[in-house]
């Protein structure tokens, strides 16, 4: 199986959305609360905002012509402050392999390339934003050496 990985380009966003609304879904089961059910949660609008803007970088993993998992990253930087020094970080907002070829390396593939990515832009780290309920993708963080950097609590009032 030849993996390889490119730039998300334009014409990609319909073989992309099954993936985008993958992702949606999980996070409309585990917080319907927070999360709007809808079949199109990326609109091809903000998906192409998204190419065009300098900052943020889309890449997919493909075998052949077919598109078998994305990622998605945005570059964010903090100003150095009386409390916090200056860095320069690359967000991982979203990560998914088709269920057909989930557990075949293209994850890791995908999150390796994005490390190195990380490197040449030289980011003080890489960071993402998981799911308490997402146990097989926080094991999945772990296998490739990414540890918790801090937790989110809530109340939930109604």
């Amino acid at each position: 199986m030849d993996i390889s990985i490119r730039n998300a380009e334009r014409n990609d966003y319909e073989s992309l959305l099954p993936l985008f609304r993958q992702v949606h879904n999980f996070h409309v089961s585990a917080r319907p609360d927070l999360y709007i059910d809808n079949s199109n949660p990326v609109e091809q609008e903000f998906f192409e905002r998204q190419l065009n803007d300098g900052k943020q970088h889309i890449f997919v993993a493909t075998i052949g012509k077919d598109i078998v998992g994305v990622i998605v990253t945005k570059e964010e930087e903090t100003t150095e402050n009386s409390f916090v020094k200056a860095r320069k970080v690359l967000v991982i907002n979203s990560l998914s392999v088709t269920e057909t070829h989930r557990k075949k390396g293209i994850g890791k593939k995908l999150t390796k390339y994005v490390f190195d990515f990380g490197r040449r832009l030289t980011v003080d780290s890489i960071e993402l934003g998981v799911s308490e309920k997402n146990t097989s993708a926080i094991e999945f963080y772990r296998s490739i050496g990414m540890a918790t950097k801090s937790r989110k609590m809530e109340i939930i009032f109604n």
